[in-house]
């Protein structure tokens, strides 16, 4: 089997290793990569400047994307800044590669029809990079809200919160893809994970309501600080973000007529007050076991074992859903989904 990478930056770099780590010997990893920066980005996202990327991963790479696919890859991971997603993966699905996107799919809608098209009539297996629905606290939490466990829901809130510039210290914060609007950063759309579990924990919103904006100090020209409003049928979920926060928090919090859980996704623990749903706790999980979970996924989509979690379909969805947060932050007024 044959995988490109493109983009060996933090998330690239983890999902070689896992890929490595999965299939042996049986993998052949390339990677295409603009700036070819040698140093790796370890596991704890520090920067390694001792070891060299390539020589450590094993990939042959290439410079021009031409040349890259050229080479006949079986699938195509897109890990590079997701203003770029759009044009990588559409030149992919031409040539017939399979397609990991990470999140989002893109940083707009434009192009997105053009690929759903693509993919569709070239029978490709197409998955979005959504890791947290692999969490086994939000799988928990799935199962009982498909229970009915919490009898009616009456309200849900999903709350992240870290600081920036901790975000990735290997870099210069200001730098970073999630700072720059050309890159297309900003909390929405770099941390669209909330809108997604939203969406799929508790259905399509009919409408869309944000405030917040650029608030603090952090030397950026995207928006670090959203508190969004989801109204659906008979539930409203609230969704707060920030990019100026500590400590580090990743939180679900669901009340229903029966009882309430929150569910702590850093520290992968759900607490209760319901006597329906006992507490949870997941000892020991670690963080890198989510992507290498969806790495089997999709190797076992490309082998035709299973069906894509999160099909390019769901990845559509909820990047409209994140870009009308974008809008209702922009002209503060309410925008309709549906």
């Amino acid at each position: 089997m044959r995988i490109l990478i493109a983009g060996l930056g933090a998330v690239g770099q983890r999902h070689a290793r896992n890929l490595r780590a999965i299939a042996g010997d049986r993998l052949e990893l390339l990677a295409f990569r603009r700036r070819r920066l040698p140093h790796v980005i370890t596991e704890s996202l520090e920067r390694d400047d001792v070891r060299n990327v390539e020589a450590e991963l094993g990939v042959t790479a290439f410079d021009e994307l031409d040349a890259a696919l050229a080479a006949r890859p079986d699938a195509v991971f897109v890990c590079t800044p997701s203003s770029q997603h759009m044009e990588i993966a559409q030149r992919a699905a031409a040539a017939g590669c399979h397609l990991f996107i990470e999140k989002p799919v893109s940083h707009t809608l434009e192009g997105v029809e053009r690929l759903r098209e693509t993919v569709a009539s070239k029978g490709i297996i197409a998955l979005i990079g959504c890791q947290w629905r692999y969490h086994p606290c939000v799988r928990w939490l799935r199962g009982v809200l498909q229970a009915r466990a919490l009898g009616p829901i009456l309200s849900a809130e999903i709350e992240y919160g870290e600081y920036l510039p901790d975000w990735h210290p290997y870099e210069d914060y200001r730098f970073s893809y999630a700072a720059r609007a050309d890159l297309g950063g900003g909390v929405v759309l770099t941390q669209i994970h909330d809108y997604d579990l939203a969406w799929w924990l508790f259905g399509p919103p009919r409408t869309v309501t944000a405030t917040g904006g650029h608030l603090s100090a952090l030397e950026i020209d995207v928006e670090d600080t959203v508190h969004a409003r989801l109204a659906g049928d008979g539930i409203s979920v609230c969704i707060r973000q920030s990019f100026a926060s500590r400590p580090p928090r990743r939180v679900i919090r669901v009340t229903g007529q029966r009882g309430s859980v929150t569910v702590d996704l850093l520290a992968a623990h759900v607490t209760t007050d319901s006597s329906v749903a006992p507490p949870v706790a997941f000892a020991d999980y670690q963080r890198n076991q989510m992507f290498a979970d969806e790495a089997r996924h999709f190797l076992a989509c490309l082998a035709g074992e299973e069906q894509p979690a999160v099909p390019l379909e769901d990845g559509i969805a909820v990047l409209r859903l994140a870009l009308a947060v974008k809008d209702a932050l922009r002209t503060g007024d309410a925008v309709a989904m549906i």
